[in-house]
């Protein structure tokens, strides 16, 4: 048997889907859910911090700061081949946060890409079977995403 936790947490993201038949082609931004979703085993070691636990939920939320939040929390996203949208915003100087991906910034890809980011550093302390199950994406409160 396998135990599944979750963590989150949300960004202030532009981004634009240059390609697309309705409102999306438009330079707009979501409040994105970030979220993880772990599986494994419950460290039984006794006497540690996360006996009883998958992981720590603060060590994964260390995680998700420095690999998504940080990276992308008032920041646009913009495909690479965007070459509109990329010489409109170099127009903000370089103070401005641009992301420039190699993808169109939809939320399906940025699910997979957001998993890509951090499955790397999901890793047990204790020998308990860890890892990175899915990562779900959350556009607006209607609209998710995910990558497993």
């Amino acid at each position: 048997m396998t135990t599944r936790i979750r963590r989150w947490v949300e960004t202030d993201t532009g981004h634009r889907v240059p390609n697309h038949k309705s409102k999306c082609r438009h330079i707009h931004g979501h409040r994105y859910r970030w979220e993880a979703e772990l599986e494994g085993e419950i460290v039984t070691e006794r006497g540690v911090s996360e006996e009883g636990m998958l992981m720590d939920f603060s060590d994964i939320t260390k995680i998700l700061v420095e690999h998504i939040h940080d990276v992308v929390d008032h920041a646009f996203v913009v495909f690479e081949e965007d070459m509109e949208a990329r010489e409109a915003l170099s127009m903000m100087g370089d103070g401005h946060r641009t992301v420039v991906v190699p993808f169109i910034p939809t939320a399906e890809n940025l699910a997979k890409w957001a998993f890509e980011q951090v499955e790397p550093h999901i890793r047990s302390s204790y020998g308990n079977s860890l890892s990175l199950r899915a990562f779900h994406v959350r556009e607006t409160p209607k609209s998710w995403a995910s990558w497993s």
